[in-house]
């Protein structure tokens, strides 16, 4: 496994060792040593959650106040680009974020740590994304970050709009979102 940081040095992009051939591959998914070794970060998966999105649905960028989750993504149909918010406070690199292409294809997978906003397009015209949570889910700690918001200049992949779940259309500002310490 091949670990590289993504814009923000917390946010990883982990590159399995795949093994080929005209049968097809196999690489193993998820090994907590290995990753461990690896990261140096360990952390028990409480929860993994599978969702399907069509082309240009953007979900995100969400996070829990309380609770929060870590997460370690991976893309098996499809193509998204994947995107992390830094909002910690005490971090250098606070109201920053990181943006990366998961795919079936690439195989690579992101590790995004409690404390940061998450959020996706899907960019082919089907994506199945897959993901471990540190924490379990919890409605009434989650919050969205407005997508497009100007002080966070994210730079979408996107040709015109994208699409929102109602909750994310009406997401909070930089300026009106809670942070963490």
């Amino acid at each position: 496994m091949q670990i590289t940081s993504a814009a923000l040095p917390d946010v990883l992009i982990i590159e399995p060792k795949v093994f080929g051939d005209d049968r097809g591959f196999f690489f193993e998914s998820f090994n907590a040593k290995a990753f461990r070794d690896a990261t140096g970060i360990e952390r028990d998966f409480v929860q993994d959650n599978h969702s399907r999105s069509a082309k240009y649905v953007l979900r995100g960028l969400h996070y829990q106040v309380r609770q929060p989750q870590g997460k370690l993504i991976r893309v098996v149909r499809g193509e998204v680009y994947d995107v992390a918010v830094d909002l910690r406070k005490s971090s250098p690199t606070f109201g920053k974020w990181a943006g990366t292409i998961l795919s079936a294809e690439n195989k690579r997978q992101l590790w995004v740590p409690e404390g940061f906003a998450h959020g996706f397009v899907v960019l082919s015209d089907t994506a199945d994304f897959l993901y471990k949570t540190t924490d379990y889910y919890a409605p009434e700690f989650e919050r969205s970050l407005l997508w497009n918001d100007p002080a966070l200049g994210i730079a979408w992949p996107l040709q015109g709009e994208p699409v929102l779940a109602a909750k994310d259309a009406r997401a909070q500002t930089w300026a009106e979102a809670e942070f963490f310490s």
